[in-house]
């Protein structure tokens, strides 16, 4: 399994404390990410982005302490945390992406971030990644049978067609769905594990699965 953790540009204060013991595990980082990642004594093995959000003295220590930066124009049809995503699945071969930085801030990148995996490049490879933060873990699922389990800290479990979705179905979690059928995306709030995993399966769609604690 070759795994990778991305850094993007969401507030630290989302950020779930253990990320800074993460330095098993290959971190890119997408602009300011480089530098926060500096900062907490990881070097990343890439940095991405038009780097706009740094000074020019920031920008000079990630250029004498990161090997590889990718620069990118700031006028482009792709955000940093896609460039990002896109060297860890294509360049990386990535099995498992775990993105930080990727909630928390303003609602147009928090959207732009979950959207980014419905795109048909990525779509294929939605369930290799997760949305991590202080509060949630997130992922996305394709059609079939699948089996989850609980996150340490995790109480609540959420469910969220994101597109039109045929046979919901959940199965032995504190709320059950059977065969369900949705036109539009719908959430699923507050439902809960009522052992330490749980299965759910679907027809068609995509599947957004939240796990997460007050």
């Amino acid at each position: 399994m070759t795994e990778f953790n991305l850094l993007v540009g969401g507030p630290p204060a989302m950020w779930p404390a253990e990320l800074a013991q993460q330095t098993a595990v290959p971190w890119i980082a997408a602009d300011r990410g480089a530098l926060r990642l500096l900062e907490l004594g990881i070097t990343p093995q890439v940095a991405v982005g038009d780097f706009d959000s740094l000074s020019t003295a920031e920008l000079k220590r990630v250029q004498t302490q990161v090997a590889d930066i990718r620069y990118a124009v700031a006028d482009k049809d792709e955000t940093d945390t896609e460039l990002a995503l896109n060297i860890a699945l294509t360049e990386g071969q990535a099995t498992r992406v775990t993105i930080y930085g990727a909630t928390g801030g303003r609602l147009d990148h928090l959207l732009d971030n979950l959207f980014m995996l419905l795109q048909p490049r990525f779509l294929p490879y939605c369930q290799r990644v997760r949305l991590l933060d202080r509060q949630n873990s997130l992922r996305l699922f394709l059609p079939g049978v699948h089996t989850i389990t609980q996150e340490a800290r995790q109480q609540y479990l959420a469910f969220a067609p994101l597109t039109a979705v045929t046979g919901l179905t959940l199965y032995d979690t504190k709320y059950k769905l059977t065969n369900a059928d949705y036109a539009q995306p719908i959430m699923f709030a507050s439902n809960q594990f009522t052992k330490k995993s749980a299965t759910f399966s679907f027809r068609t769609g995509v599947v957004a699965v939240i796990q997460s604690h007050d």
